[in-house]
């Protein structure tokens, strides 16, 4: 589905992401994991096309799409779902959800529900600064649902949430999964990744260590630390 082959991106000089490779399959939860600043983000930004990377090949669903734009990309069926979802003033969670989609009320209904919002308390909110961050990630987690894209990139989907957020946002994860999706979930939290079919760990702009979420989280707890990597966009 997926495959990031020797990838490389340098900015203003700094070499960001370091030679990395990266495979998806089908239907496939990979997560990466990492601590802040070790170029969890970017690499994201360079799968979905909003940066270019400096050397290397992305090859999505059997076509080389390194050089293909963002809206090529999404036309393919790749998403991502933002660290920081926008806030859109005056505009309804029943709009937002409609946006670009042909769907039913009962459909949009549904797809609140699967990440534990009640319509009738939902549908007419605005997506704006009333909302929590928990809340608006849930909701942008719907739209991504109602999108039902073949790769979701997910941003760090659980950072800062409350625990019942972060329990519905799992759950849609893997109703994403049940839909047929791949899902590349970034994350800086061990626990968020234990969802995955399989775990990557990214310092520095290199994956170091990919195997189950059982022994990457291990792995991950008893190595991993601030160091002098951190501070990457």
């Amino acid at each position: 589905m997926l495959e990031v082959d020797h990838l490389i991106f340098i900015s203003n000089g700094k070499v960001i992401i370091d030679d990395l490779n990266l495979s998806l399959g089908e239907g496939e939860i990979h997560a990466v994991l990492g601590v802040n600043g070790t170029g969890k983000t970017t690499l994201a930004y360079l799968i979905m096309g909003i940066y270019s990377a400096s050397k290397g090949r992305i090859v999505f669903d059997r076509q080389d799409i390194t050089s293909y734009s963002v809206s090529q990309r999404a036309k393919m069926g790749i998403t991502l779902a933002w660290q920081e979802p926008a806030r859109f003033e005056g505009l309804s969670v029943k709009e937002y959800l409609e946006l670009g989609k042909n769907l039913a009320p009962v459909e949009i209904e549904n797809y609140l529900w699967m990440v534990g919002l009640p319509p009738s308390e939902y549908l007419s909110r605005e997506v704006d600064a009333s909302l929590s961050g928990g809340e608006r990630k849930r909701i942008e987690l719907a739209s991504v649902l109602a999108m039902k894209p073949k790769l979701a990139i997910l941003d760090e989907p659980d950072s800062g949430i409350d625990m019942t957020s972060q329990t519905q946002i799992a759950n849609g994860i893997l109703e994403l999964r049940r839909q047929g999706a791949s899902v590349l979930l970034i994350s800086h939290s061990e626990k968020t990744v234990e969802i995955a079919d399989k775990v990557s760990v990214l310092c520095a702009g290199k994956i170091i260590r990919t195997a189950s979420p059982k022994e990457v989280c291990k792995w991950f707890i008893e190595n991993c630390k601030v160091c002098d990597h951190i501070n990457i966009p």
